[in-house]
């Protein structure tokens, strides 16, 4: 009789620790298919076939489909699985479209009280998690639209956006968007207004998860993300795209300081780095691979893993946003790169330009201009087999507005010599070429690659800051003249004062040529970047 209640109380005690390791994440199987949606009602009919061969994760372990579209592999309580989607074929997309490529897998759902919702409970693993596809065309040469920070922080920073920005790309010939993350400025109820805009453009639309996209009452960075994820899917994934493999990585980790304050720092961590090693396995070597994150790779604590990863890899490109300035980097052995020629990390400018501040234009848009002197903007990139080329485009400029030229009005002939002329090209690296000449007949002279602070920042800086200084004289006043105005009636928005000034990467500058004759004169400003693209700018001077 004891013998039987032990043997009770042992059956009793080993149930109860498999219901406690199962409710606290204990892995188990997923199972399912990938199959040719040809009606595209996203469900998987008797007379639609399985695709084989199709790429499909948990965030970490990498499978590929069997001869029926099958596949199988292990989940936790938090798990996000995703299909790699692969060169040919396209997920759905939603009426935002936002690509729906992944399963979400958390029974518990994010805690609850926090300010932004998280996951709801998904409840229990259903018995085939299936993900559909249907065929479209993709060409070994396609474009690609890349915005920085978007960064609203309110409804009106998303008008802005829609003006400034949007409306001017409504219908580009890009296959899809991307967004390198800082999708918002930390009101993440702004996600869906957000993407009703960007929706617009009539593309599909990725996106990389940035700092101001977290839920900062998150206890910890698992639970940060995960309004971002109930909205846009994993923070780490990958996919293909005609000849091109694309990898967006959550390189954000969110912690409290020692403060106890909401704080990040950056690094990619070893669950991300375990995926990108086992995407990168079936990836073959002569494919052009492109890593997307939001801080850039020579900040993170752990880029000489990533570069690790990568290792010798004759072609790969890396972006990045968050700085609100545009500038490339050419990056060697000393952060973990071992190809023959250097890896290229080009950190974008950003449309938000330097987060929606400066003096109103006249139709009521902040000038915004980026801390390095550039105007805000976005990239149109070409891809074209394993080769890419950049061109930036400043929002509401031409297309070939590409630089700023700085020099004086009037200058005296004989001090033509000594006086300098300082070159901004937007979307230039230290791998551009600029030539100067002064008149159409002029001799060609290179200028001197010259990293420093833009004049014409600093000019725009000190005129915003007067206004600054106005504006709250314009406040103080506010209290005595709002009673004067009539109902309705407000006093004009003057614009949020820029933010401090950053050296910019990609000046550069030389001196005009000594006694230029008296007379009017034009400065014409040639560049050719590291792609073969060339720009032209002119300015006018007065030689007296």
């Amino acid at each position: 009789m004891i013998y039987k209640q032990w043997n009770l109380g042992v059956l009793i005690v080993i149930l109860i620790f498999s219901w406690i390791g199962n409710s606290v994440g204990a892995d188990t199987t997923a199972t399912g298919i990938v199959f040719l949606d040809t009606n595209r009602n996203q469900v998987k009919d008797d007379n639609e076939k399985g695709l084989p061969g199709v790429r499909v994760s948990n965030g970490q372990d990498v499978v590929k489909t069997d001869a029926n579209g099958q596949y199988s592999l292990a989940v936790s309580d938090d798990t996000i699985l995703f299909l790699i989607k692969p060169r040919g074929f396209m997920t759905p997309v939603d009426e935002n479209r936002l690509p729906k490529f992944y399963y979400i897998h958390k029974p518990h759902g994010s805690p609850e009280g926090l300010k932004y919702a998280g996951i709801a409970p998904t409840g229990p693993l259903p018995a085939s998690v299936d993900f559909p596809l249907t065929e479209q065309s993709e060409a070994d040469t396609f474009k690609v639209l890349v915005f920085g920070d978007t960064q609203p922080k309110n409804m009106q920073e998303i008008e802005w956006l829609a003006h400034d920005v949007i409306e001017e790309v409504i219908g580009i010939d890009a296959v899809f968007g991307l967004s390198l993350g800082d999708l918002v400025g930390d009101d993440l109820s702004l996600f869906h207004p957000l993407n009703e805009v960007m929706a617009t453009v009539g593309i599909p639309w990725y996106n990389v998860h940035g700092n101001h996209d977290m839920n900062l009452l998150a206890t910890d960075d698992r639970y940060a993300d995960e309004t971002f994820e109930r909205v846009y899917g994993p923070t780490c994934y990958s996919f293909d795209w005609g000849p091109v493999h694309f990898i967006n990585i959550d390189n954000v980790y969110f912690h409290h300081n020692e403060e106890k304050k909401p704080s990040y720092l950056s690094e990619v961590g070893e669950r991300q780095l375990t995926f990108i090693r086992n995407d990168l396995a079936y990836v073959p070597k002569d494919q052009l691979v492109v890593i997307s994150l939001h801080i850039p790779l020579t900040e993170m604590r752990d880029v000489k893993k990533l570069m690790n990863l990568l290792g010798d890899r004759p072609y790969t490109l890396s972006l990045s946003g968050h700085t609100h300035f545009q500038r490339d980097d050419f990056v060697g052995p000393e952060h973990g790169w071992h190809g023959n020629d250097a890896h290229h990390h080009h950190n974008h400018a950003t449309a938000s330009g330097t987060w929606w501040r400066g003096t109103l234009d006249e139709i009521g848009i902040p000038h915004t201009t980026m801390r390095d002197g550039a105007p805000n903007g976005y990239g149109i990139f070409t891809f074209s087999g394993n080769q890419y080329s950049i061109r930036f485009k400043a929002a509401r400029r031409p297309a070939d507005y590409q630089m700023n030229i700085w020099a004086p009005w009037e200058v005296a002939s004989t001090e033509t010599g000594k006086t300098k002329v300082i070159v901004n090209v937007f979307g230039g690296t230290k791998r551009s070429t600029v030539e100067i000449r002064v008149g159409e007949v002029g001799r060609w002279r290179p200028m001197t690659y010259m990293p420093q602070q833009d004049p014409y920042y600093k000019a725009l800086k000190a005129r915003d800051d007067m206004n600054h200084l106005e504006r709250r004289l314009h406040i103080s006043l506010r209290k005595i003249i709002k009673p004067l105005l009539k109902e309705g009636s407000e006093l004009p928005q003057r614009g949020k004062r820029l933010n401090a000034m950053a050296k910019s990467q990609h000046i550069w500058q030389t001196k005009l040529p000594a006694n230029v004759r008296k007379g009017t004169h034009v400065i014409y400003v040639r560049t050719t970047d590291m792609f073969g693209q060339t720009y032209t700018g002119q300015r006018i001077i007065r030689v007296q």
